[in-house]
């Protein structure tokens, strides 16, 4: 909540203060309570409805000392305890988001906070519990069911290998799920330790950090630990690297970072009770399906979706909210840059935000096929994300089958929203690249155009866009953006494309050109992420010296805004040529 106005609408005093991207409404009678200093006022915002309303694991331990793979068959989720880091040490937090849970930035320090949020558990005040739970999920790979990934080969193996949910909060009206991302083995930790490096923690909470202020739905950063004792052994790239993989292993420190959201239901999660139920593979398959999906809907549909429906209209209402939710998440992923590189339906979030920041990039050097997953493919790349997207739909809409196949109505909405999804996605796309150039209509030729040159020069994609916010004249006013000098030819084609582009701001439009490039900066970052920027500052972060965290953390949360000169010589520049093609920044295996 950083913004505070009165409310237009309002003539009692009552202010607006912004969420995210909505509006929380304020009375002046409204009790407004104390900020929280410390764990205990936490805690009385406690409200576990995940473990009280749907099943447990019947297998499952009392105690939470379950952490060895094993198959689990049926259950909503598993009772487990993180293990905590040894000797941990915080790194940062993020004001923004304690800002919103009316948390006290001096919390994050506080021995409480930091016990619980290194994985501590044993030692919370009630009503929170002395026990995490971790989740079950399937896995479909641009629209094919796998089990393979299993190791029993069954698909009742996989799940929250590492990540352990350790509190659920009701702030303002919200629901906040709190996950901690490397918080020890669980069962579906499939031989792994459970682990997360301080490298690949880093890259989660900033960027976390970076996409909520960028306007893009996503979970959130919470805060960043790490310990100053505890290390694991990781496979990771020599200095100076051109290999493909990583070519050495390397000893580097744990940490936890605490991702926050509504939920971290997954679309592949509904998948796996979709699966069961299909195949009644025990006699509450269909059951649990049910309970998922209506918890879905709970968690992050409350709304939008009328409780009235049966629950097959339900699903009908909830895959069309959904639709425009993807559609207009990926168009913004394009919007920026971002690259989420590994698109399975398991790393696609059942309430349409971004989740999981394991093998992502941004682009820099402009490349529709950009993909900096060393495990990934075409079918993951920069420009294929809206094809990609359309799978984890379809998968979507095949797990809730069970519930609506025998309704007629329903199957054919669903049928009918299936087959929409591309029209609508192509649709988003084309009012993401008209806001980009400033258009009020889209022009698909002079799109066309453009994305020729972009390669064929080529540029930097975020400092290109946000350039041509500042509606240059000349080729030679974009030059900042280019990784190589254009040749004769190329300026006369760049300049015969200004010329086109600058009719039609001229022509067609409603706005004068400094409304434009208002319009267009609120379009185009003019920081962004850069992965050469990034990794000298974990690379710090190991020596104890957290400051270019804080500085990145400082920078990206203020994408939009012209910053200090300083700050603009240091982050608003093209990538140096001895950062091509360097693994563990070009490119990273999903070793973390």
């Amino acid at each position: 909540m950083t913004n505070k106005n009165e409310c237009p609408a309002c003539d009692d005093g009552q202010l607006h203060k912004r969420q995210g991207t909505e509006d929380l409404v304020i009375h002046a009678n409204d009790k407004v309570n104390p900020r929280a200093t410390k764990l205990e006022d936490l805690a009385q915002f406690a409200d576990y409805s995940l473990m009280d309303k749907l099943n447990q694991d019947p297998e499952s331990t009392t105690d939470g000392n379950d952490h060895d793979p094993r198959q689990v068959f049926s259950g909503h989720y598993v009772p487990t305890k993180p293990t905590a880091i040894a000797n941990p040490v915080y790194i940062a937090h993020s004001p923004t988001l304690f800002d919103e849970l009316n948390l006290d930035d001096s919390l994050a320090q506080s021995e409480g906070f930091c016990r619980l949020f290194s994985g501590d558990v044993t030692q919370v005040p009630p009503p929170m519990r002395k026990i995490a739970w971790a989740t079950g999920y399937a896995l479909s790979i641009y629209g094919t069911e796998y089990i393979q990934n299993c190791p029993f080969q069954t698909g009742n193996g996989y799940g929250d290998g590492r990540a352990v949910s350790v509190l659920e909060v009701s702030v303002n009206g919200r629901r906040w799920e709190m996950q901690l991302k490397g918080g020890g083995r669980t069962p579906y930790c499939r031989g792994g330790d459970g682990r997360a490096v301080l490298r690949s923690s880093v890259r989660e909470f900033l960027a976390q950090e970076h996409m909520f202020a960028l306007g893009i739905p996503t979970s959130r950063s919470l805060s960043l630990f790490v310990s100053k004792t505890e290390t694991v052994r990781r496979p990771w790239y020599t200095d100076g690297s051109k290999s493909h993989e990583p070519d050495v292993l390397v000893s580097e420190p744990v940490a936890i970072t605490t991702r926050v959201a509504p939920s971290f239901i997954r679309v592949g999660q509904l998948e796996l009770f979709g699966r069961r139920a299909r195949k009644k593979e025990h006699p509450k398959a269909m059951e649990e399906l049910e309970m998922i999906f209506l918890h879905l809907i709970e968690r992050e549909y409350a709304g939008t979706i009328d409780d009235q429906l049966s629950t097959a209209e339900k699903t009908g209402a909830l895959i069309e909210s959904y639709r425009d939710r993807l559609t207009s998440l990926v168009a913004h992923w394009l919007r920026v840059g971002y690259c989420q590189g590994n698109f399975n339906s398991d790393n696609c979030a059942g309430g349409g935000f971004t989740l999981d920041y394991g093998p992502f990039g941004f682009c820099e050097r402009f490349d529709p096929e950009f993909q900096p997953w060393t495990g990934g493919g075409l079918h993951f790349s920069f420009f294929n994300q809206p094809v990609a997207a359309g799978k984890n739909f379809q998968m979507l809409c095949i797990a809730l089958q069970p519930l609506f196949k025998d309704h007629p109505e329903t199957v054919q909405k669903i049928r009918d929203l299936l087959e929409g999804f591309p029209a609508v996605m192509q649709s988003k796309l084309e009012s993401m690249w008209a806001s980009k150039l400033g258009l009020e209509v889209f022009d698909a030729e002079l799109m066309e155009a453009l994305i020729h040159l972009m390669t064929q020069t080529p540029v930097d994609y975020s400092i290109f866009f946000r350039e041509l916010a500042q509606i240059p004249e000349s080729v030679e006013q974009l030059k900042k953006s280019f990784y190589r000098d254009a040749s004769d030819s190329q300026k006369v084609q760049w300049t015969q494309w200004l010329e086109t582009w600058q009719s039609h701001l001229r022509g067609h439009q409603s706005k004068g050109l400094d409304d434009i490039s208002r319009l267009m900066k609120q379009s185009n970052p003019k920081y962004t992420w850069r992965e050469w920027l990034i990794a000298p500052a974990y690379q710090r972060a190991k020596e104890g010296d957290y400051q270019p965290i804080k500085e990145l953390q400082e920078v990206l949360t203020r994408p939009y805004d012209e910053q200090s000169e300083d700050i603009e010589d240091r982050y608003y520049k093209l990538r140096p040529q001895a950062f091509f093609e360097a693994g563990g920044i070009s490119h990273y295996s999903c070793s973390s």
